[in-house]
């Protein structure tokens, strides 16, 4: 009983998923704008910025990684003074 109470609630709210929206906006025809024109050329020009900085820096610029200290590290003798 409860349960038909609840759906005509919700219909009447008219809440739109996600797949009615997009639906409801391939319809509508709009012009391109900057992100449709040049949205993926930014987001590849970024990425190969980012890639090409971080190669660079890895290999070039003498920077000492140090990312484990096993076998250099020795411990030191303790001093009772």
């Amino acid at each position: 009983m409860m349960f038909p109470l609840a759906r005509n609630a919700l219909m009447s709210l008219r809440i739109l998923g996600i797949q009615q929206i997009r639906a409801r906006q391939s319809h509508r025809k709009h012009s391109p704008d900057f992100h449709d024109k040049y949205g993926n050329a930014v987001l590849a020009g970024g990425t190969t910025f980012c890639v090409v900085a971080w190669i660079f820096v890895t290999t070039q610029t003498g920077i000492k990684w140090n990312l484990s200290p096993v076998g250099r590290v020795t411990p030191k003798t303790w001093n009772d003074d």
